[in-house]
């Protein structure tokens, strides 16, 4: 029986489900790296990352690239001013809509996610979870 993988598409990223890309962020913060939004990550701490999360995550290994690829990009576009202030403005709770607007946004692995697009969709995020509670009253 043979195998078959799905090879990556770079250039566009297959959308992940924003529970696994939180299990990325969730470990990192159960492992004291939480403000890795701020300051990046390092080749060490993806691979500890994969090594960890591997079997967790989707049972395609195709799906497991794109979710470490999506995660990667998502640290990366808050290396943008616009971005790192408004984290430093909303703290941790940040982190969640910033999960769902990286699992759901399209993405080029090599160009990253675009920051203003990201911050828009981000602050959208906000403004629908701010929303949420007032509704259900």
């Amino acid at each position: 029986m043979t195998t078959r993988i799905t090879p990556l598409n770079l250039s566009d990223v297959a959308l992940v489900d924003a529970r696994d890309l939180g299990m990325v962020m969730q470990y990192m913060v159960r492992s004291g790296r939480g403000l890795a939004m701020l300051r990046g990550v390092t080749e060490a701490e993806l691979r500890q990352i994969e090594s960890a999360l591997w079997d967790e995550l989707s049972d395609n290994p195709a799906q497991r690239v794109a979710i470490m690829v999506r995660f990667r990009c998502m640290i990366g576009v808050f290396r943008a001013r616009r971005l790192s202030d408004l984290l430093l403005n909303t703290c941790y709770r940040l982190i969640a809509p910033s999960v769902q607007v990286a699992a759901r946004m399209r993405l080029n692995a090599s160009l990253g996610f675009n920051p203003v697009k990201f911050e828009r969709a981000l602050v959208a995020e906000l403004a629908r979870i701010d929303a949420e509670p007032a509704m259900a009253a």
